[in-house]
């Protein structure tokens, strides 16, 4: 079974709504791709051949319509979940007939716009509907049911330390910041300080690493901040 992240494409020119929609994705297990306009949007899409998209219609350079009508005729069969703040009948059978998904009408409650992405990733990847588990070293990380074990046996995660983790996961290799990770893990406006985050760090070792004061995975890049490796 492949431990490789769902990616998602989110193409929001919406700053609040495109961060709080990729931390949430994010600590659901998915890797998140961003855009804010409708050409970057079109061209990560195409370039990257995400598993889903989620897509803003009021967007600025290509319109989120114009942004799927190209897609499909590329013959790209990216799932699509629109998001638009137009209710009208009109507007969601265009959106559908162009080959949306779903279509969701703003403003959303979160909870049910990440229902419809599983939905609709059930339905289009049915053995890939839920984030798959990740393993590395003697540890396994069920994403779906926020889960971890290490030598089969289970441990005990908070859910801000999963949420962490969830984020390291979903980007192996890549050095974070501590400032990033404050944002990805706790919010863009969380008052934390890199202290917080040294903290958490030493609980991931702690629980993860097989000799924490000689990490293999959760490493310090000197000056930089952390990247985990599996």
């Amino acid at each position: 079974m492949s431990d490789k992240p769902t990616r998602i494409l989110v193409v929001e020119d919406d700053l609040a709504i495109l961060t709080g929609l990729s931390m949430n994705l994010n600590f659901e297990g998915y890797e998140v791709l961003q855009a804010q306009d409708g050409r970057t949007g079109l061209a990560r899409a195409l370039d990257e051949s995400p598993d889903l998209l989620v897509l803003d219609v009021m967007l600025p350079e290509l319109n989120g319509f114009e942004v799927l009508k190209e897609l499909r005729q590329r013959g790209r069969d990216i799932p699509v979940v629109v998001l638009s703040a137009k209710s009208a009948e009109m507007d969601k059978i265009l959106g559908l007939n162009l080959g949306a998904d779903d279509y969701v009408v703003k403003p959303f409650g979160l909870q049910e716009l990440l229902a419809r992405i599983k939905a609709v990733l059930r339905r289009r990847y049915p053995s890939q509907g839920q984030p798959q588990p990740v393993g590395f070293g003697d540890v396994q990380v069920d994403l779906s049911a926020k889960t971890v074990s290490r030598a089969g046996q289970p441990v005990e995660f908070t859910a801000q330390e999963f949420k962490l983790l969830a984020h390291f996961l979903a980007h192996a290799g890549r050095t974070f910041s501590r400032e990033e990770l404050l944002s990805a893990a706790w919010g863009y406006d969380y008052e934390g300080s890199a202290r917080t985050v040294d903290n958490f760090m030493r609980q991931l070792r702690l629980k993860l690493e097989p000799d924490p004061e000689q990490p293999r995975h959760f490493l310090t890049v000197r000056g930089l901040g952390y990247r985990f490796e599996r």
